[in-house]
């Protein structure tokens, strides 16, 4: 709760910021208020607290909620020079923090009105920031795709919890789950109701079929806001996603699950298999999130005790690699004016950091030991595996092997292929000390996964 007011006040400051002219110390007071509420957030630590049974303060939301900040302090270094390109750079600093906000909301709810407001306070930031580059006419219609979606999606989100509502006359997650494991004659718009709630809440995650919005908005997006969405949006709503039908309708498995493992199935299949055919890296990139979805999904099917720690430790993994990666895309692209995948060419000669952290990172993407990467698909594996879920695993499998195959044209791109554009990248000194930061906490956490994984 500590950690939400103070990324609450630092929001407000941002946008006094341009009323008092102190815009050029917004980007360090964001910098230290990160790491101010990261230490609060921890102290927080096995309190278990209940706050006006709306939130709470359990290891769960803090695992996450330190999770999100780190990720947010990692973002705001490689996203610094978006921030001084931007002539309202307060309103976008204001616009990043409430979405932060929003998802420390939904990794600490207890009541599902408290979800609604934290859906809503991360997605409106997003809308707005999707299309923050005006002069672009493929951010305006991502920010117009972005805003239609989601708003049928928070129609279906909120049809959904007024059905439940009807049906146990509670918002709360522990008294709904007490009628529903008590009540046998339970009234059936409450399976229209989780059904509902299941369609908006995978809209957010962006997992098949509801995926459709993910590879348009990614590509129209500003790099950086793209992998804001990549890796903060998805994490928030995956532990939303996972508190919800663990806690509350794990009793009612049968079902929702099978729901979810051809939906698991479809993400995996239509991730991978649409990601090796694009040849733009920032939309094979947006693929490949979608195809992380599906992964994240079957920590979700296995619904058991070990599931919360795999999928943290997934996304924590997942979220570094993602911001190495994008980090450098955005470099290359505008140097060379383009991010398709043959404006890596010859990248390792041209600049080895940017090509040893590239292939550090897409090899954790790929799940390739001994990185990070390898250990988080190892987990949710044996999670989906131990739940009987070996079907799925194996398609899982396969549909890793075609994720390889298009993180590795990459790689080959950056280490065998002559450079044709010999247009210098620019790195600043902050870029190059984040992605080293990144590869090695990659390697680290490749060769020490109980680290993470025994937090929950």
């Amino acid at each position: 709760m500590k950690a939400l007011i103070l990324l609450s006040s630092l929001g407000v400051i941002a946008l006094l910021a341009e009323i008092f002219s102190f815009k050029k110390l917004i980007y360090p007071i964001v910098l230290l208020g990160l790491v101010l509420a990261f230490i609060l957030n921890m102290f927080d630590w096995d309190t278990n607290q209940l706050y006006f049974k709306m939130m709470q303060t359990d290891n769960y939301a803090i695992a996450f909620t330190s999770l999100i900040i780190v990720i947010s302090f990692l973002w705001f270094i490689m996203a610094e020079g978006f921030f001084k390109e931007e002539s309202n750079q307060s309103d976008h600093f204001a616009l990043v923090l409430f979405a932060l906000v929003g998802a420390v909301i939904m990794v600490s709810y207890t009541n599902m009105a408290m979800l609604f407001l934290g859906i809503e306070i991360l997605s409106i930031p997003m809308y707005i920031l999707a299309g923050s580059n005006k002069s672009d006419v493929l951010s305006n219609e991502a920010a117009f795709k972005y805003l239609i979606m989601g708003a049928f999606a928070t129609g279906f989100l909120l049809f959904g919890i007024t059905l439940i509502y009807g049906a146990t006359g509670s918002f709360d997650l522990t008294e709904i789950a007490t009628v529903v494991s008590t009540n046998t004659a339970i009234s059936s718009i409450f399976y229209v109701g989780v059904l509902l709630m299941l369609i908006g809440m995978s809209f957010k995650v962006s997992a098949a079929p509801f995926h459709f919005w993910a590879p348009d908005v990614y590509q129209g997006a500003p790099t950086v806001i793209t992998a804001f969405m990549a890796t903060i949006v998805k994490t928030a709503a995956f532990a939303a996603f996972l508190k919800l039908f663990h806690t509350t309708f794990s009793s009612l498995g049968e079902t929702w699950m099978h729901i979810v493992w051809v939906m698991a199935a479809l993400t995996l299949l239509v991730g991978n298999i649409t990601a090796a055919i694009q040849t733009s890296t920032k939309r094979m990139l947006a693929y490949s999130s979608v195809a992380h979805a599906g992964y994240m999904l079957l920590a979700l099917l296995a619904n058991n005790s070990f599931s919360n720690s795999a999928i943290l430790f997934y996304a924590t993994a997942y979220s570094i690699a993602s911001i190495a990666t994008f980090c450098i895309v955005s470099i290359v692209a505008n140097a060379k004016g383009s991010d398709v995948v043959d404006s890596f060419n010859g990248l390792a000669k041209s600049n080895p950091l940017l090509a040893f952290v590239m292939t550090i990172a897409l090899l954790s993407l790929a799940g390739i030991p001994p990185t990070a990467g390898f250990f988080a698909k190892y987990y949710i594996f044996t999670s989906a595996f131990t739940a009987g879920n070996a079907g799925l695993v194996l398609i899982a499998i396969i549909a890793s092997l075609v994720g390889v195959y298009y993180y590795f044209r990459i790689i080959i791109a950056m280490f065998f292929k002559e450079n044709t554009n010999n247009q210098p990248l620019e790195v600043t000194i902050n870029h190059k000390l984040l992605l080293i930061v990144i590869a090695v906490a990659i390697i680290l956490l490749g060769l020490f996964p109980e680290s993470i994984i025994s937090l929950l």
